[in-house]
């Protein structure tokens, strides 16, 4: 569903509801992670894209006290008081809502009551496209213009994760977020992990992905998870010991002190420390070639990442492998798992005249593999902002 109509129907759907029109709409993009896989916790960078699906949020002052939320989505309405930390009984979806409003509150010293919100979203659920972060940027940005406030957008993202980390569970990190806040329309967001710094690197017009599922069920459990973080810890405490400067993440290694020091420390840790190595280079070395021109370049690093992702890293799985294999075989310049992995989607980037032949191309290929992946094609665009 286009942006335009997601607005439309919101809009439609909170006059219905509330009886007026929103005093203020704003929309926020989901995102794409292109390149810099599990580079977040090792203070490294990532190469990332805000895209063409998001969420848009309107609020309306109310004579009553409170928050009263619609989702347009479920057709479901849910209130709540933003002064204390209880999670919203029987509606999950409301505390991100609930959570962005009561760090906001925190934040500014100011009682956030009596508001009326819609939401309505264009984002697949489980698609792995952050539609959370979306959803968290999009009501911090609306109810800021109710409240006559402006908060630095770094900092927006860290409350819309501190909601996420407090009110949903789920300990995230700042991409998201950050994707969602800094997007730029046929540009990349390079974000920094250890400083903080964002900056866009500008795409050419005719650039697109598609996000490819080829409907696994995602199993970023535990396990897997922490011991990927356990070993990357372990390699940068071994690297510490044998490097002349310090060490305090695997960000400060280069590909030429770890070539040159893997064999010294334990061989576990030295393959998970070489995929995310491997990947902040790749960062550094995509951004470069996208400001260079070089797009078929760039698209094999994300093919090297898939690879690093299989052999270092082992969070792929069959299902991704055959997706993106079909992909090269198919002709796109690059493709590669997107986020966590351990299952969930693959991005294939693609010229925008070749994308409905790749496509078509792969999923044959697929089909003749035993997968029916969904496709869904993407464009990176803005950031949050405001509609009114």
């Amino acid at each position: 569903m286009k942006k335009d109509v997601v607005i439309e129907k919101a809009v439609s759907a909170h006059i219905e509801n509330f009886g007026k029109k929103p005093e203020s709409i704003a929309w926020a993009p989901g995102r794409i992670e292109v390149v810099g896989n599990h580079t977040d916790y090792n203070d490294g960078t990532v190469l990332s894209a805000a895209i063409d699906l998001g969420h848009c949020f309107c609020i309306s002052h109310s004579n009553r006290p409170g928050i009263h939320l619609l989702a347009v989505d479920v057709n479901q309405i849910a209130a709540f008081d933003t002064a204390d930390t209880k999670k919203v009984p029987g509606f999950d979806w409301a505390n991100y809502v609930k959570g962005v409003f009561h760090f906001i509150q925190e934040h500014l010293g100011e009682k956030i009551d009596g508001l009326d919100c819609t939401f309505m979203g264009s984002i697949p659920m489980g698609a792995g496209l952050s539609s959370s972060a979306a959803l968290e940027v999009a009501a911090a940005t609306a109810v800021l213009k109710i409240l006559d406030a402006i908060i630095d957008k770094k900092e927006i993202a860290r409350l819309c994760r501190h909601a996420e980390h407090q009110f949903a569970g789920t300990n995230c990190g700042l991409l998201d977020q950050f994707s969602s806040i800094f997007g730029r329309d046929h540009g990349l967001i390079h974000s920094d992990f250890r400083t903080l710094e964002v900056s866009s690197v500008t795409l050419p017009d005719d650039i697109e992905f598609l996000v490819v599922n080829p409907h696994v069920t995602h199993s970023l459990v535990d396990s897997p998870y922490n011991e990927r973080r356990e070993r990357c810890e372990q390699a940068s405490a071994q690297l510490a010991e044998l490097l002349p400067h310090p060490v305090t993440a695997l960000r400060d290694v280069s590909p030429e002190e770890f070539d040159a020091n893997r064999a010294r420390i334990a061989a576990g840790a030295a393959k998970r420390a070489a995929h995310i190595i491997g990947e902040i280079d790749r960062v550094e070395r995509g951004a470069e070639l996208i400001n260079a021109g070089n797009v078929e370049a760039f698209g094999q690093l994300l093919f090297e990442s898939h690879q690093s992702s299989i052999e270092n890293f082992e969070n792929s799985c069959p299902e991704l492998d055959v997706v993106v294999a079909a992909a090269r075989k198919a002709g796109a310049p690059g493709a590669r798992l997107s986020g966590g992995g351990f299952g969930g989607s693959a991005i294939v980037m693609v010229h925008k005249q070749n994308a409905k032949t790749i496509m078509e191309k792969m999923e044959v290929i697929c089909r003749e593999n035993g997968l029916a992946p969904e496709f869904l094609d993407v464009i990176p665009s803005s950031g949050a902002h405001l509609i009114s």
